[in-house]
């Protein structure tokens, strides 16, 4: 590695085996100010940063106790949640191995299998103040196929988020660029007095996610068709 230009700006050499692409990524990660936090402060991964931000916007995490993480590796976000509300029960799950987080259940399974949301639900041991989902499908690289996938994810876990979630609870899910569709936006909005989008300061500007943050939960269960 060498440093280059004014600013302090470090630059990586192409080395052997190391693909241009994959030299323009460790570069980005280098030059990060969120990743440099991210480990000086202990989280593991720049994401925490999404929702922290998230959670000075809308207040999210304030008195939760009870909160379930989809999509949890490599933790980040559960993290945040273990600092900002120590007493508050999590589990989390995702299909990735994930190191444990003291005070947190982590599934290792597929959300969308069919006994997930009972196993998550009977982790939690009552009603979750919130439901954050992180979650995103993986890409095959045609636009339209990508944001289908990604929404089937979020629409699943709004589901989930109706049958487990106490009146005045909150569901906040990634969404890709134009965010959810108009479909899925009438069904939050039957089930939650607020549904606003953002796009955190932490977000990559060239990056297409976005955030769904769904306040107040009526009790009202979505329509399955």
């Amino acid at each position: 590695m060498s440093r280059g230009g004014s600013g302090g700006r470090q630059r990586v050499k192409t080395a052997r085996g190391r693909t241009a692409a994959s030299t323009r990524w460790l570069e980005r990660q280098l030059n990060d100010p969120y990743v440099r936090r991210a480990k000086a402060e202990g989280y593991r991964s720049r994401a925490a940063y999404k929702l922290i931000e998230l959670d000075e916007r809308f207040g999210l995490l304030k008195g939760v106790s009870r909160v379930v993480d989809l999509g949890i590796a490599p933790g980040g976000w559960s993290q945040v949640v273990r600092r900002q509300a120590p007493k508050a029960a999590i589990v989390g799950i995702d299909l990735l191995p994930t190191d444990p987080i003291d005070g947190v259940t982590i599934l290792q399974m597929d959300f969308m299998d069919e006994t997930a949301p009972g196993l998550l639900a009977d982790a939690l041991g009552g009603p979750a103040d919130l439901v954050l989902s992180d979650m995103a499908a993986n890409t095959v690289g045609h636009t339209q196929t990508d944001h289908l996938r990604t929404m089937a994810l979020v629409e699943a876990g709004a589901y989930f988020a109706g049958e487990v979630l106490r009146p005045g609870g909150a569901y906040v899910a990634k969404v890709l660029a134009g965010g959810a569709d108009n479909d899925l936006v009438a069904m939050l909005k039957r089930m939650f007095a607020t549904v606003k989008h953002a796009k955190p300061p932490a977000s990559r500007k060239d990056s297409s996610e976005w955030y769904v943050i769904a306040q107040g939960f009526k009790g009202v269960q979505p329509d399955r068709e």
